[in-house]
């Protein structure tokens, strides 16, 4: 089985600006920090991948 990428729109904790993230579909759950392309301050980024393929995406300021 073959896995790819997803663009998943999110808003920034930070600056609330919108932000696209690229998300891998082959780990089941992604827990990571990057920085915001507005105002780079890191992000927490807390990806899972649900059972109908779709993304549930949760961004954190990096001290929550």
């Amino acid at each position: 089985m073959s896995f790819g990428t997803s663009l998943v729109d999110s808003s920034c904790p930070y600056c609330g600006e919108p932000v696209q993230l690229v998300v891998d579909e082959g780990a089941q759950e992604q827990d990571y920090i990057e920085d915001c392309q507005v105002c780079c301050r890191p992000m927490r980024v807390s990806a899972q991948l649900a059972n109908d393929g779709s993304v549930e995406l949760t961004l954190r300021s990096e001290d929550e």
